[in-house]
């Protein structure tokens, strides 16, 4: 997986490359007739779980259900968030069993927020196997999670952190590293 130095890893031309090729890689792993379904971790995984189903349908010319998927009540800092805490809802309009199960997010940093995605995933069933698809994977794990597939690494310095763009939500897309 590249390493993206510099303070814009990826502008929305390479993001849309970087899609492409995620799309290709897990495609190419997926064994004949194994039913996948994307499950983008909200907010900004949902967007690029989207365009990839689009990608995978290219790439083995089946469907590929997309569904949502909220961390926030399986968060293990949920005591510590100032305020109420933004619920979204779950759509997972499809069954798990006996399904691949790829969650999507942006950015891979401590394995927290894949910590409780998986939490909050077997909560709705038992699929065949789960993998995991990140943008950018910034290193520091805290827990030992990994991406089985990965856009880039990113080297962060103490003190930055990786901020994912896309058009859906932020009106463009865009990987850049920034102060916190």
């Amino acid at each position: 997986m590249p390493a993206a130095p510099g303070p814009c890893p990826m502008d929305s031309g390479q993001m849309e490359g970087v899609l492409r090729r995620l799309a290709d890689e897990l495609a190419a792993q997926l064994q004949a007739g194994e039913e996948v379904v994307l499950l983008g971790i909200r907010s900004r995984g949902l967007p690029l779980a989207e365009r990839l189903a689009v990608l995978l349908r290219t790439a083995t010319g089946g469907p590929v259900p997309v569904g949502a998927l909220d961390i926030t009540l399986y968060r293990d800092d949920l005591t510590e968030m100032v305020g109420s805490p933004i619920v979204r809802p779950t759509e997972i309009p499809f069954t798990l069993k006996d399904r691949t199960v790829v969650l999507v997010d942006d950015v891979l940093y401590t394995g927290r927020t894949v910590r409780a995605a998986l939490d909050a995933l077997l909560d709705h069933g038992r699929p065949r196997r789960v993998l995991l698809m990140v943008l950018a994977d910034r290193g520091g794990r805290e827990l030992p999670i990994q991406a089985d597939f990965a856009g880039i690494r990113v080297d962060v310095a103490p003190g930055q952190r990786v901020a994912v763009r896309v058009s859906e939500i932020d009106g463009e897309d865009r990987v850049t590293v920034e102060a916190c």
